[in-house]
């Protein structure tokens, strides 16, 4: 697999803002990298014009703290995401603007890899996919819409698995 180039990624006139912050320790990541897999998806795949969003990876003990904050649920999960977005108040459209929150947790990704005989470092760009579509309007509380936002899903981790080799989501020279 060869990996898309680093800048300008994008045909597509777009203003993307991109923050992404390690607080684990499970794999070391390549943030770079994310960083460019991130872009190319918001960009290239989903055309997005607009976005300013930030990644937070962090250990399970992290995510079933705000797992249990903000939904009352116990126990860890693999991604949360928060939509900042914006809402016509006349049309209750949401805004070309993509504008949200992603708590992913590493650990999670690499026991969810093990069960379905993946890579620990694919089901992260999953869920960070997956968190962009829900800052689409995607929704997965009602299993026809859930089966709609996974077949999205699947396509756009199949493309940036043609155009990226994902296993450079790891990195073995930085800090984690």
């Amino acid at each position: 697999m060869a990996s898309a180039p680093a800048a300008p990624l994008t045909r597509y006139a777009s203003r993307i803002t991109l923050q992404l912050r390690n607080r684990q320790r499970d794999r070391r990541l390549n943030i770079p990298f994310l960083r460019n897999v991130l872009r190319y998806v918001l960009t290239e795949q989903l055309r997005v014009p607009t976005a300013d969003l930030c990644f937070h990876f962090v250990t399970a003990e992290e995510m079933a703290r705000v797992n249990w904050q903000f939904l009352q649920h116990e126990g860890s999960t693999d991604v949360i995401t928060f939509d900042y977005g914006e809402r016509s108040a006349v049309s209750g459209q949401r805004s070309a603007v993509l504008n949200g929150e992603a708590f992913i947790c590493v650990a999670d990704a690499v026991k969810q890899a093990r069960e379905f005989k993946t890579s620990w470092q694919s089901e992260v760009v999953r869920y960070a996919v997956h968190a962009v579509l829900h800052l689409r309007g995607y929704d997965d509380l009602q299993p026809a819409r859930r089966r709609v936002m996974k077949r999205e899903e699947n396509r756009l981790v199949r493309e940036l698995a043609a155009a990226f080799d994902l296993d450079q989501l790891e990195t073995r020279n930085s800090k984690p």
